[in-house]
């Protein structure tokens, strides 16, 4: 008996999703556990195995094209079995990536007609010789005599430390005018013009992928219906720089400042369940686990996956865990399980240079903490201005569940976490 393969529903908020690659054709067989093709969603792109043994009878969904999710997207049985009723009763609602061009109603101007003037012939004039009066110029009694020019002309020249002889006049007879002084250029200025590539605008157009489409809709959705508030902090970053490299010659571990910043906001939540918490219409979820959200970059935006329990974690785990799901989320090789239930998100650019920004809440969650770059500058210590290095954080805030003093309190506990990163070990 043949068996339907619909698009599956591969995280919490797929509502659709576009048939990236098959890796069978039809008339393949196929087995139990098989890749069977690529799936990308809102959040991954993920292989999709197969649930069946059989023959891969018919293809739904072409691959580039998208479908709601419970959509069929294929069909398994037996060679030769016959699936017309399957294939006319439940065809997949697919969105064809097609741009209808706009039609242009092209009228027909009325034909006029248009009658010849009769020719008239012209007889020209005989032309008559006139002789012109010799017009009066200025000229100067110098070695330049010959130089036809004005009065106001010569003067300008002479103000400009311009040499009269170099220039063509346009007036009357070639005769240099005012005109002609403000117009010259030295013979030499051509020689810093450089010719003018022909210039054309041009552009660039890419489709949105379902990811970055489903990015935008949960940022607009967070930013819109979230009351987002900041909190700022700057932190002494010189014991935790002096704790990295200690750690790293002893323990052979090189973890970055982001695994020790990532421990000590795991630690920190496990004392501030109020900011480990979720917004729902109805109530609100403070959770006692901290599954922490860790941004990383890809082509078409932002995914987050989720180092589960990492406040139980150490920093080799922690270190781990981040950098194969970096690498595995550029490869689009995340699982749907590796990429829901955060309950908090830590986002940063330090790596970049940005020393402050501000993040949109990862909605259910309740807050993100956005990590700038490590910067030297003089600091106050002890009465006296010596060079530091320091660190800027802002979080950002569901003022729905999280209020100022319970984010102020969560920094407070994160900055002494970091000021003595010891205290992480302990």
């Amino acid at each position: 008996m043949a068996e339907v393969i619909n698009m599956p529903r591969l995280s919490d908020t797929m509502e659709e999703g576009t048939l990236a690659k098959w890796f069978k054709k039809v008339g393949d067989s196929v087995k139990e556990g098989e890749i069977l093709a690529e799936i990308e969603t809102d959040k991954a792109t993920m292989e999709f195995e197969s649930f069946y043994d059989g023959v891969l009878l018919h293809i739904g969904i072409d691959e580039g094209s998208t479908a709601a999710v419970d959509s069929i997207i294929a069909i398994i049985g037996t060679e030769g079995e016959d699936i017309t009723d399957l294939v006319k009763t439940d065809k997949p609602e697919i969105k064809a990536e097609v741009k209808e061009e706009p039609k242009v109603e092209v009228k027909e101007e009325p034909k006029v007609e248009v009658k010849e003037e009769p020719k008239v012939e012209v007889k020209e004039e005989p032309k008559v010789q006139v002789k012109e009066e010799p017009k009066p110029y200025f000229t100067s009694n110098d070695s330049l005599d010959r130089v036809l020019i004005s009065p106001l002309a010569r003067k300008l020249a002479n103000e400009k430390g311009i040499d009269i002889s170099s220039i063509k006049g346009t007036g009357d007879n070639g005769r240099i005018i005012k005109r002609d002084i403000d117009s010259y250029k030295p013979s030499n200025y051509t020689q810093f013009l450089s010719p003018k590539p022909h210039l054309t605008e041009s552009s660039d157009e890419i489709q949105n992928s379902t990811m970055r489409k489903a990015i935008a809709k949960r940022l607009s959705d967070s930013k819109f219906s979230a009351p987002h508030y900041y909190l700022n902090i700057e932190l002494e970053m010189d014991n935790i720089i002096s704790f990295r490299e200690q750690f790293i010659n002893t323990q052979n571990v090189k973890i970055s400042f982001n695994d020790i910043i990532a421990k000590a906001v795991s630690l920190s939540l496990a004392k501030h369940p109020k900011v480990n918490s979720r917004w729902y219409d109805d109530k609100i979820v403070f959770y006692n686990h901290v599954h922490l959200g860790v941004a990383v970059a890809v082509e078409d935006g932002l995914i987050v996956p989720v180092v589960k329990f990492a406040n139980s974690k150490d920093l080799p785990e922690i270190n781990a865990e981040i950098k194969d799901f970096a690498m595995r989320a550029k490869n689009k090789k995340l699982t749907p399980a590796e990429i829901e239930g955060s309950t908090f998100t830590i986002s940063n650019l330090g790596m970049f240079g940005i020393e402050s920004f501000t993040s949109i809440i990862n909605q259910p969650n309740s807050a993100i903490l956005s990590i700038g770059a490590i910067v030297q500058k003089p600091i106050v210590k002890s009465g006296e201005i010596i060079v530091g290095n320091t660190m800027k954080l802002t979080l950002a805030c569901d003022h729905r569940t999280v209020d100022g003093a319970t984010g102020s309190m969560f920094l407070k506990t994160l900055k002494e976490f970091i000021e003595n990163p010891v205290s992480i070990l302990i």
